[in-house]
């Protein structure tokens, strides 16, 4: 009888998409077959509703599967799917990238697996060498150089979920990137839970400049090198000194800003306030005035008043924001905001359209200020690429697939550049 190659169902933040990519490997190293397998978020309270209408349906489409669920919301509250009819195994996070754990799964020892495995994730010191060499399209590798968070903000689950931080050593990064340029990856994004905090467990506490400087000089070849999410309060020298002097580092920085008001801020228990982040990005554009910025903004934090959200609103200007993540704001059980003042959810919803709205008006002014430039753009099909700012670039005619072309900007729609 064939074979039936598991499923796989992804939720959440993009190193969740690395590490499904990298159990997809695991799974079939070890024979994994008629299996279903969900890597939940627990960013939101919404995102552990959203995972488990998910595994009602994948059961009902399944139902003859193992079914496993892991990732954040299963490290965090194991019970909650365990107690699920539909769910077979649960997986803590650091399980999911252990081969042994998969080894464990396999067709012969059905009936002899521990239907939860979760340890204590406080406990893991080192970060676990799931190197894959890349994944989505064949242009774009992502690669984790970190893991874990070290800071409590008063909204977030996450280092619950994912543990203290933890870096990959700069050697180990390095090879991999040298790996995934030899196979013809053009781009490479560096990714992690708190990337800026890359380094702090290492021998001599390197910063994430360091680590950005060391690449871009041991992997000449490399066209183009992104940094994903960063905290811009703990952007240290080397990491400015390569934004002013490192054309191959991309000109497009998101930002986890979360708000503009001072007093949210403090609540969140942010390390930043609002006049670090519209200096940050003042600095930056200056550096490299071809810049852009996305962040993440939080609408409705609890005691959130009609001024506070009209100092968040004003930020989108004032820090030049282009890509915005807005996040209705919903209490997470076991987090400190949960317990605080609540905002209605109504006036919720109102404020996050507000803020997607002024985000939009951003978009829209940065696609306008690109007709009739010239830009190098990566495609990711044949039909659509991304400068090097990360806008989406659309053509009429197919491209050299995963190459880089320069093409002059003749237009745009909503969303993307028409060249």
């Amino acid at each position: 009888m064939d074979r039936k190659a598991p499923i796989f169902s992804n939720h959440g933040c993009r190193l969740n998409a690395y590490e499904t990519e990298a159990m997809k490997e695991l799974a079939n190293a070890h024979g994994i077959d008629n299996a279903v397998i969900v890597n939940t978020c627990a960013v939101t309270a919404e995102a552990v509703r959203k995972a488990r209408q998910d595994i009602r349906k994948l059961r009902r489409d399944n139902p003859n599967a193992r079914l496993i669920v892991t990732g954040c919301a299963a490290q965090t509250e194991p019970d909650t799917f365990a107690n699920m009819a539909e769910v077979d195994v649960v997986l803590g996070n650091t399980e999911k990238m252990n081969p042994a754990t998969w080894a464990g799964l396999a067709p012969d020892l059905i009936g002899q697996t521990e239907p939860v495995q979760v340890d204590d994730i406080m406990s893991v010191t080192e970060t676990a060498g799931h190197l894959i060499d890349g994944f989505g399209t064949r242009s774009r590798a992502y690669v984790q150089v970190q893991n874990g968070c070290d800071h409590r903000c008063t909204f977030c689950i996450i280092p619950f979920g994912r543990g203290n931080s933890r870096s990959v050593p700069a050697g180990v990064v390095v090879d991999q990137i040298k790996r995934l340029v030899d196979t013809g990856y053009n781009e490479v994004v560096l990714t992690g839970v708190d990337l800026t905090s890359w380094g702090a467990d290492l021998p001599g506490l390197p910063k994430l400049g360091d680590l950005v400087m060391r690449i871009l000089k041991l992997v000449p070849d490399l066209p183009r090198l992104r940094i994903s999410s960063i905290d811009s309060i703990e952007v240290d020298e080397n990491l400015l000194a390569a934004i002013a002097t490192e054309p191959r580092l991309m000109p497009h920085l998101h930002l986890s800003l979360q708000h503009g008001d001072d007093m949210i801020l403090k609540r969140m228990k942010r390390r930043h306030l609002r006049d670090d982040a519209i200096r940050f990005t003042e600095t930056a554009s200056k550096l490299r005035p071809d810049m852009t910025y996305g962040a993440d903004i939080i609408a409705g934090f609890p005691t959130e008043t009609d001024a506070m959200f009209a100092n968040a609103l004003a930020l989108v200007r004032d820090c030049n924001l282009t890509w915005l993540h807005v996040f209705p704001y919903s209490p997470r059980p076991g987090t400190p905001a949960a317990r605080m003042p609540q905002v209605n959810g109504k006036l919720i919803k109102s404020r996050a359209a507000r803020l997607r709205a002024a985000g939009q008006a951003q978009v829209a002014t940065h696609l306008e200020q690109q007709v009739g430039k010239t830009h190098n753009i990566l495609l990711e099909n044949p039909r659509m690429g991304r400068t090097e700012q990360f806008t989406e670039v659309t053509f009429a005619t197919d491209q050299p697939e995963s190459q880089i072309i320069r093409a002059r900007i003749t237009g745009h729609n909503d969303q993307a550049l028409i060249a």
